[in-house]
This record gives C-alpha cells, structure tokens and sequence, in this order.
C-alpha cells in the first residue's frame, strides 16, 4: 500500500502531519500525532514547507513548446495563419510527443499537476503525460476549416474511451466556431453529452471572431451563436471570452459554463480586456489556462496567478478584486472541478495533488504564505510535487529530465 506521511507541515497557518494513502489524503491531524508502520512508506519531514494545492492549467497546447519564440509581437490572425499553421503542417507524431514531454516537464517544474490539451496527435500528448506522471484532458480537436475527419474522430472516441479513464482522459475539442461548421459544433456537443465529456472550445478571443467563420453567425456574438445551437451546458469550458457583452455573461451564467481565463497570452496578443469583475458579479465560474507556450511564452501558472490578479485589479480600478485566496482557488479548484476532478483542495477525501512550498525563500520572510505565493514568489519555490499520490518531483528533481531535455533539443533546435 502506497503512503506519504508528510510531518509537521504548514497548511492555513497551522503546523500539520498529512498522510497520503494511494492517491488520497487520508488523514490530517495536529503535527506528531501520526505515523505509519509500513516500511516502505515514503517520510517528509514538512518543517521547512508550506503544503499548498497544486495548479490546474484548463486551457493549453502542449506540443507547441517547439513555437515558442517563432514569431512575436503580431496580432493573432496573423500569427496563426503566417507563422503557427505552416509550422505545424509539417508536424510528426514523433515531434508531438517529445514537444509535450518537455512541455510536461516545464509544467511540473513550475507546480502544475493536470492540463487540458487541445492539438493534433492526440495519442503522443497522453502518452507523454501518462509517462510522466501527470494528469490531462486530452481534447480530440475538430477543426472543419483544417480539414480534420469528423468521422474519424468520433470513432476514436468510442473505441478509445475506456483507456481515458483514469489520469488522463479525453475531451471534446472543437477549436472555434471560425474553425468549424455549425453542424460540427453540435454534433460535437451531442458527443459531449452522450459520453459526459467536456466540450473545450476557443470563444471569443478577438473582437471580431465571428467574422471569419466557416458558418456566418447572423450577427449573433460567438456566445449567442453557440447558444443559439444548444451546444453550452456546465460541461462547457470556453477558453479566452475575452469579448462579451452583458447578455453574453448571462447566458455563461445560466448554462454553468467556465471561463478559461488566459491572461498572459491575451495581453501579448493584445487580444482585448477581459472583465474579470463582471465574471464574479455574474457568478461565473473562472479558471486559469496558461494558453500554448508559443504566445505566453511558458507554462507557467504561478505567473498567471500573478497576472491574472493585477490585470483584474488595474482593469476594473478597484483593488479588491480577486484577493490572493482567490486568485488561488481560480489556478487550483476552480479548474479541477471544472474537469469533474476531485481535486485542488488539500483535504481529507481529495486527489492527493499538493505542492510543497520552501518558507526558507526569502520571499516568505514576512507576510501572509499565500499571498506571498501569489504576488511575490516565483516557482523555484518549489520544493516538490505530488500527483495522484506520487511524487513527480523531490527537491527539484525530475527523473529523465535530462533525457527529456536532450531529446527536445536535438530534436527541434535546428529548426528554429
């Protein structure tokens, strides 16, 4: 039986013992009341730590670790239609596969236990994540516009849905309603709900999406459009919305969607101004997303906290909105729960998914530990890291990091 005791660490400002049985916590109690008499069990003295919930990254593209620096400072259209699609139709299978390896790698290292993926090869991401360690949602992207066999896709998800069940699990992907037909979007959404699968979909990133789809949206706003085709539930998660009207939030708000907020990519983009303090008002259930590392440039949630906060605070003009603890529980429970996972909560019951923060940082010197977590750390802080009960990093060590490292370059510096 597999167990982590961690000993006397900081959880809420409370010293704490935390055992991990298989891959749940167990049991929290006051520090030194508990033990464990396997030998076998795996002993963390928590002393010098902090246990916080690790994140959840709801909106990415693994692979495109490879992009990265590819092409800057222009606008999204642009970017995609001259640098992004090009580059990607000479992609291999075997290309994807060490990308998003070193792309897991990057995430772990900077605290992140699960992505939500949507690219091509879908196969090589959740091997890559399944090697590793990690957990995932795999999109199986549909995109008319590109070409990519609807039929083919549905039936990879039914002879395939049985092997995604565990760590790592499938979506349904429709990239965009630019991407793709109207009866592809719904047909999508009777997969969704016929299989009780997410439906994450790239909507309203730019002001005017609308206008380049494959299906004209008549006049309708992306939200209203997909409204209007019965495709939004709460199993909907719509990256970006950075473009929404008062009547786009209630209807968020009515079907039980969540945002994917992705604030480092829409502002190097120059996307638009998402409306964070309207989301709340609304009760809109928002979670981080770091988008692809071609157009952030990382994978870093700890950064997207940080932003995420300030943007909201700078673009409403009141600096009461989203609070650290907030801002925190977007990057952790808000995604977990938005992917059905039980998870993003350090508590008994709950995925044993945590980070251990190191207090000797100076940046944990005085001061609140989350709001230090927030604001003023970066993610070397991070000591280790603890999925589904297993630990992917101790003292800032990953195995075949060096491996994977290698094979990434090897593979991709000559074609920068």
């Amino acid at each position: 039986m597999s167990q982590i005791l961690i000993q006397s660490v900081l959880l809420d400002d409370e010293r704490v013992d935390i055992l991990i049985q298989e891959n749940i916590f167990q049991k929290i109690a006051k520090e030194k009341t508990l033990s464990v008499s396997d030998p076998n069990s795996v002993i963390i003295d928590g002393s010098h730590f902090a246990i916080v919930p690790a994140f959840y990254n709801t909106h990415t593209h693994a692979a495109m670790t490879f992009c990265r620096g590819l092409s800057d400072d222009v606008p999204l259209k642009i970017w995609l239609e001259k640098y992004i699609w090009p580059r990607e139709a000479s992609l291999t299978p075997e290309d994807v596969y060490i990308a998003s390896r070193y792309a897991i790698l990057e995430m772990i290292r900077s605290g992140t236990v699960f992505f939500a993926d949507m690219y091509w090869f879908r196969t090589e991401t959740a091997l890559a994540a399944r090697e590793l360690g990690i957990r995932a949602s795999i999109g199986v992207t549909f995109a008319d516009l590109l070409k990519k066999d609807f039929e083919e896709n549905c039936q990879f998800v039914e002879e395939n849905l049985a092997d995604y069940s565990g760590r790592v699990q499938l979506a349904i992907a429709p990239h965009a309603i630019y991407t793709n037909s109207a009866e592809t979007l719904k047909r999508c959404a009777e997969i969704s709900e016929r299989f009780l699968l997410p439906y994450h979909i790239h909507v309203a990133e730019t002001e005017h999406e609308e206008r380049g789809s494959v299906t004209p949206t008549q006049g309708l706003s992306p939200v209203e459009f997909l409204d209007s085709l019965g495709v939004l539930s709460e199993r909907t998660v719509a990256a970006h919305l950075v473009h929404v009207s008062e009547k786009d939030l209630q209807i968020l708000a009515k079907r039980k969607a969540t945002c994917a907020h992705n604030p480092c990519s829409n502002m190097k983009l120059s996307s638009g101004t998402f409306q964070m303090k309207r989301f709340l008002e609304h009760g809109i259930r928002v979670a981080l997303g770091t988008d692809g590392a071609a157009s952030n440039n990382n994978l870093d949630m700890r950064e997207e906290m940080k932003f995420a906060s300030l943007l909201a605070k700078m673009t409403s003009g009141d600096p009461t909105v989203l609070s650290a603890t907030d801002t925190l529980k977007m990057a952790t429970r808000n995604g977990a729960e938005a992917f059905g996972l039980n998870a993003g909560v350090i508590a008994e019951g709950k995925l044993a998914d945590a980070l251990l923060l190191n207090l000797g940082e100076p940046c944990f010197a005085t001061g609140d530990v989350v709001s230090n977590w927030v604001y003023a750390a970066n993610s070397s802080v991070i000591d280790t890291v603890i999925c589904d009960g297993k630990l992917l990093m101790r003292h800032r060590e990953i195995s075949d990091s060096e491996e994977i490292e290698r094979d990434f370059r090897n593979r991709f510096s000559s074609r920068s």
